[in-house]
């Protein structure tokens, strides 16, 4: 068959990449990569990374089509070129081999040889034409986020957000930028966490933009700011594409489409009966509660008179419990439900420490809770829709 001499005429040409390269520093790149290639895929290419090489770089790229990583480490390159490694497998097989440096050179029929100290080893790999094309980061119009700002409103929200797969538009948070401000927003429509962070200087922002950031992107963009020390993200997108770049490392994730709600709509405006208590003791008096409610709804009761607050709850298999908490409560009894884990989820983001404030406006009414000694930086705010019980 000609094809065939030309393919291996192409192949010796193009891909008698050779290279030499620190282990620690590979196994640093690869770590950050791994999480985006699909484990289980139809499309087997996609259990790949591709490996090139770019003057006396090694860039590694990982995508799952929804979305890519894209990072790099110091090589001596003998030979460019390019190839295609099994992901997982050289993931754990670096992860075994000792400190030093490693040798991958392109063998024939797209296997790879790896060798370190005593170890010699020959993976098979795949072709690299057959390997997705990656969006390029556009240099155009792109905007500078600090990274700790980004990093706390993630995950300030990033609980909240829908596991479920029918509500495509709450499968992600919504983040707003404007000139002197960020915003974080996610909803799974029973709960809504809102957190501004003001005081910014934003670049090639005039008015407003929103971005809807799929869910599997903020954590990975959660594993990206909390292992770089960089003071700033830049952020630029498409019609199609989101892209986000810390360092040497570019991050791109699959626009969600579709309509965010209107969450402007469902913030409390007179929620004007309020109990202030410490994080600490409600978060361990709602887990000893927790521990008698259904286990299906998970609902515990919050009753509110003068002075105090009793959470309790009771099951037919369980049992029965209450805490009482001392609060400067002087409003009208209150008697509400709630879902124990959202609670739970509210408190363990703002760290279980200092105050929290939770404001009502009637049993039927979505409650507020807020950090009642929160920074003039950040505004933080958790609505909550009640339970019958």
């Amino acid at each position: 068959m000609p094809g065939v001499g030309v393919e291996q005429e192409k192949q010796t040409a193009q891909g008698a990449m050779e290279i030499s390269v620190s282990r620690q520093e590979l196994l640093r790149e690869l770590t950050a990569t791994q999480s985006v290639v699909e484990r289980k895929t139809t499309i087997p290419i996609l259990s790949n990374f591709l490996l090139e090489t770019d003057n006396d770089r090694l860039t590694i790229t990982g995508t799952d089509l929804d979305q890519s990583m894209k990072t790099s480490c110091a090589a001596k390159v003998k030979k460019p070129g390019s190839c295609t490694i099994p992901a997982r497998k050289l993931y754990d097989y670096i992860k075994l081999l000792g400190d030093g440096d490693i040798s991958i050179k392109l063998l024939e029929n797209h296997w790879v040889q790896i060798r370190s100290g005593r170890s010699n080893t020959k993976m098979v790999g795949m072709a690299r034409a057959n390997f997705p094309q990656v969006p390029e980061f556009p240099e155009t119009s792109l905007t500078k986020i600090p990274a700790s700002s980004l990093k706390n409103l993630i995950a300030k929200t990033i609980f909240a957000i829908s596991n479920e797969e029918s509500r495509y538009t709450l499968n992600g948070a919504l983040l707003v930028l404007k000139a002197e401000s960020l915003t974080m927003v996610a909803t799974d429509g029973h709960r809504l966490a809102h957190i501004e962070k003001t005081g910014e200087t934003l670049s090639n922002i005039s008015g407003e933009k929103r971005t809807l950031i799929p869910r599997k992107a903020l954590q990975e963009l959660q594993s990206l700011l909390a292992n770089s020390e960089e003071e700033y993200l830049e952020f630029a997108d498409d019609e199609q594409t989101l892209f986000f770049r810390i360092g040497h490392r570019t991050l791109t994730s699959r626009k969600l489409t579709g309509q965010f709600p209107n969450y402007e709509a469902v913030m409390p405006r007179d929620n004007n009966k309020f109990a202030v208590v410490r994080s600490e003791d409600l978060t361990s008096s709602i887990q000893r509660v927790a521990q008698f409610a259904d286990e299906r709804s998970g609902a515990i009761k919050l009753r509110l008179e003068q002075n105090e607050l009793k959470i309790s709850s009771s099951s037919t298999d369980a049992g029965e419990s209450e805490d009482v908490i001392e609060t400067p409560y002087n409003f009208d009894p209150l008697i509400v439900g709630f879902n124990s884990a959202y609670l739970l989820d509210f408190l363990k983001a703002t760290g279980n420490s200092g105050e929290v404030r939770l404001e009502f406006k009637d049993a039927q009414s979505a409650g507020q809770m807020r950090p009642e000694d929160g920074s003039e930086e950040y505004k933080y705010r958790y609505i909550i829709m009640p339970m019958r019980i």
